[in-house]
């Protein structure tokens, strides 16, 4: 099991219109640490930590952090060194571009493909549900969870990284699909922790013991 520490970091939650936000927030007060919902730029990089979490259209929500002034934000909170945690949506809108939304780019902070998840026999498009997850133990986001957790996803795309030493986590879903990635201090996990049990808070909690300028 993981270990709670005591101190309260403030945490942004980037609002952008989407979706999912409320129960991020509902999970971080669970682990008694303090977290604001937030567009303003000043209270993002005065944050301890930050994390974009989201569901719904790449597109749509590239177009509404761009409306919002957020990607800068979000550059600046990397540049910052600011732990920074994209969540299911929020962990594809940090590469380039995604098959959902042909024309539109998105933060490019990571390099690596979205592409939609094939069909297969017997497998329901998009994917919803429990999965396990092959985990590296050197993953910070992993650290203390025991091996092969069961996490919740809801997608019908995926990430396939072009640096697979960025690739902590993965599981298996018609494809391989890469299911959490770090570098320095950005992480992001395509299904979503405040939603999978104890397993998904600790995965939380491991990303608020980051510390800022990492």
């Amino acid at each position: 099991m993981y270990e709670r520490f005591d101190e309260k970091p403030m945490i942004s939650i980037i609002d952008y219109d989407a979706g999912n936000i409320r129960s991020v927030e509902k999970a971080l007060k669970y682990l008694g640490k303090d977290a604001v919902i937030t567009k303003d730029r000043d209270v993002i990089l005065s944050s301890d930590h930050v994390i974009l979490p989201g569901v719904g259209s790449f597109g749509d929500a590239m177009n509404k952090l761009r409306s919002y002034k957020l990607d800068n934000t979000i550059y600046d909170v990397v540049e910052k060194g600011i732990p920074f945690l994209g969540i299911c949506l929020g962990l594809q809108l940090l590469y380039e571009s995604s098959e959902e939304s042909s024309g539109v780019s998105g933060l490019g902070i990571l390099k690596g493909k979205i592409l939609r998840i094939p069909e297969a026999e017997g497998l329901k498009i998009p994917h919803m549900g429990w999965n396990s997850l092959d985990i590296k133990e050197s993953a910070t986001l992993f650290k203390n969870i025991k091996e092969n957790p069961y996490v919740y996803f809801v997608h019908s795309y995926y990430l396939r990284a072009d640096d697979e030493n960025e690739v902590m986590a993965t599981t298996n879903y018609s494809v391989n699909i890469h299911a959490s990635v770090e570098r320095g201090n950005v992480f992001a996990c395509q299904f979503h922790p405040e939603k999978s049990g104890s397993f998904g808070l600790g995965i939380l909690d491991n990303f608020i013991k980051v510390p800022s300028g990492t």
